[in-house]
């Protein structure tokens, strides 16, 4: 069996840490490097329920896109959610491998399977982690919101509507609208992303852009089966659990 370690190594192989951005925080961030692992279970964020699932299954190491540890930590308290968190990895022999901004950067991560999730073909990735893509035809905005209600779970999409079929998309999982300026310069019709700011909703509109706001988990979630599948291929022996919790809704994987 393969232990901890091993496993953070090799998804440092495929998703390096060089690629995340400079105020992040990836790689093997709570635990037991030799820790030898029979069964992982992959989530996009790690909460209390998350620990919970985990333990209910016998998992040695949790896989998460977002970081249990993201700001520098002064204090490992049971009065803060943080430190609870923490402690419960530590007193349930749990570890955690956290990949975030690399896995938004590598080819083949979130926004591919973001864009796999939406029926699109990926066209080109863009410098701030968004990315190009284009539909097989284009559809009314309506219809497009429809498909994408279903596809990514998001039953609660915030969107502007410029009067424009879908066809031509910029799309960034998580808060990424600033790739909306970078949209309107390459003549993209529309916008996709987890979160957008005021005063980034008023530019969209003013430029002539259909606006969707996915929601932050919605445009994410679709990453986790990605993880599964890649560590699936390279750990046969290994018990790979997407969390049933938080779900998974993606299309396949792009490693």
């Amino acid at each position: 069996m393969p232990n901890v370690s091993d496993i953070a190594a090799y998804l440092e192989e495929k998703i390096p840490s060089k690629l995340m951005e400079s105020y992040d925080n990836v790689g093997l961030l709570c635990g037991f490097p030799e820790q030898e692992v029979s069964r992982i279970l992959v989530v996009l964020d790690i909460t209390m329920e998350a620990i919970e699932e985990a333990v209910a299954l016998g998992a040695e190491l949790i896989v998460s896109h977002h970081p249990i540890i993201f700001q520098p930590v002064r204090r490992i308290l049971d009065t803060t959610a943080e430190g609870r968190r923490i402690i419960a990895l530590l007193q349930n022999d749990l570890s955690a491998v956290c990949l975030h901004t690399n896995l938004d950067r590598v080819d083949g991560g979130v926004n591919t399977a973001l864009v796999q999730a939406l029926g699109g073909e990926d066209e080109e990735s863009l410098p701030d982690m968004g990315s190009l893509c284009r539909l097989p035809e284009s559809l009314p905005l309506e219809l497009f919101l429809d498909q994408t209600r279903e596809a990514l779970g998001a039953m609660d999409m915030r969107y502007h509507d410029a009067q424009r079929r879908v066809e031509y998309l910029a799309v960034c999982g998580g808060a990424g609208a600033d790739i909306l300026y970078t949209a309107a310069e390459r003549g993209c019709d529309t916008v996709l992303t987890g979160e957008i700011k005021h005063h980034q909703w008023i530019d969209g509109a003013e430029l002539g852009l259909n606006l969707i706001e996915g929601g932050h988990f919605a445009t994410e979630n679709v990453v986790t089966n990605v993880l599964a599948e890649l560590l699936r291929r390279e750990y046969p022996d290994v018990d790979i659990c997407l969390s049933r919790l938080q779900g998974s809704v993606s299309q396949g994987f792009g490693f």
